[in-house]
């Protein structure tokens, strides 16, 4: 199975600390955020990853390299100087990632989630992982019925999912995001899901990154 790690981000909401550096380059303990999803992807089997890009692009292959170091082999798709949102990113990137199914993570989380739990071959267009709602987001972003996603706010979406290519059929190449199409996908019940109890945080503040560095985080 390939992988997709979104990073293609500007993390505005990081600044300053994004302005010389990527947010999935900045550290959380003793590791790149981007290296924990490396790590984690290695010990689960996957062995080709391909990494998006746009904001400071070049500091990718510089600090990561072709993934040997975690047994895998990194490709980069590079969006050009303006991100391309979910959709966009993972349309441009599906070249590199094949037919069959694939994982896509956001390079801007922290989570032990084990993913070689996730499914090969789901049963529909996507599956999504789902996670208790932060206090920041309380909303919520969608639920879980019968172990389909359903477009009700109740649990976040943690940034964690498998996706088949089919899923962006018929779309032109662009700037868009993944969730309109995940939520007209969720109207033919055409998406799976699970909730995960375990850690998990949207690194999205530098207060959140500085929680994650006190203590180890794993």
């Amino acid at each position: 199975m390939r992988a997709l790690i979104f990073a293609a981000g500007r993390g505005e909401r990081m600044r300053p600390l994004t302005d010389m550096t990527p947010k999935p380059l900045l550290r959380a303990g003793s590791k790149r955020l981007i290296e924990w999803h490396l790590e984690s992807l290695g010990k689960a089997g996957v062995r080709d990853v391909v990494i998006n890009t746009s904001h400071l692009a070049d500091q990718f292959p510089t600090a990561l390299g072709d993934g040997a170091r975690w047994g895998l082999h990194i490709a980069y798709s590079h969006e050009g100087p303006e991100p391309l949102e979910t959709g966009g990113g993972m349309l441009r990137a599906l070249p590199l990632l094949g037919v069959d199914p694939f994982v896509a993570v956001n390079g801007d989380i922290f989570t032990d989630f084990d993913f070689s739990t996730l499914p090969h071959e789901p049963a529909g267009l996507a599956h999504l992982v789902l996670v208790d709602n932060p206090a920041h987001h309380p909303s919520g972003d969608f639920s879980l019925e019968h172990g389909l996603a359903v477009d009700e706010p109740h649990l976040t979406f943690a940034g964690i999912g498998v996706y088949r290519p089919e899923l962006l059929r018929g779309h032109a190449p662009g700037k868009f995001g993944i969730t309109p199409i995940l939520r007209a996908a969720m109207r033919e019940g055409a998406v799976s899901g699970e909730h995960y109890r375990g850690a998990w945080s949207d690194v999205g503040t530098p207060q959140r990154l500085a929680e994650l560095r006190r203590p180890e985080p794993r």
